[in-house]
Formats: C-alpha cells, structure tokens, sequence
C-alpha cells in the first residue's frame, strides 16, 4: 500500500531526528512549511526547551511571495540566534525536501551569519 505525503515525511522526520540533536550551545533549527506560512525555532533538546523562534506570522516581517517570506524568517533566525549568543546549529528539515523554502531559509541563515 503507497503511504501518503504525511506518512511518508513522517518516516523521514524520525528518521533524521535521531540522528540530530540540539543542546544549548548547539540548537537544533527546526524549520515547518505549511501552504501559506513558514516557521522557524532552535530548540534546545537536552532541556527540552526553545531558544528562539521566528516565523511568517510575526509583525515585523514585510509579506511578498512564498520564497521571500522564507528568506526573511532565515535572516530573522539568525539574527534571535546571535542575540542568544548562538553561532552553530544543526539543521533539522523536519522531513522537508531540501528544496524551495526550505533552501531558501537555509541560505538566507547562513548569509546572515549562522553555521551549519
């Protein structure tokens, strides 16, 4: 039986969550996508806490396409990251392709200064 979208980027989720992890001098970033908005958090795994969030629903954010509001949540990522002292994460895409915003997420984060 063929799994469906969900079932099959839930596997991938598992599947790269254990092997990435995120403690407090190294959180993990963990990006979510839905059809319209686009979020972004460190996550602090050990204490079970999160660090930093941003996303597309924020007030600051200037609204344009799909690929725009990716690259500024990036650069805005990066910049809650610095203010909590943090130069490295580990990347976690969530079961995400690499691809389109989350690419473009990736990019903007690593532009604006963060290591991964």
């Amino acid at each position: 039986m063929a799994l469906s979208k969900l079932e099959r980027r839930q596997r991938i989720k598992f599947r790269i969550r254990k092997i990435v992890t995120g403690t407090a001098s190294k959180p993990r970033l963990s990006v979510f996508r839905s059809n319209k908005e686009i979020y972004a958090q460190l996550i602090d795994d050990v204490a079970g806490t999160t660090l930093g969030a941003v996303s597309s629903r924020d007030k600051g954010i200037v609204s344009g396409s799909k690929g725009d509001l990716a690259a500024a949540i990036g650069k805005g990522i990066a910049e809650a990251a610095s203010k909590a002292g943090i130069k490295t994460v580990a990347f976690d895409r969530n079961g995400y392709l690499y691809h389109g915003r989350v690419k473009t997420l990736a990019e903007a984060a690593r532009e604006a200064g963060l290591k991964f």
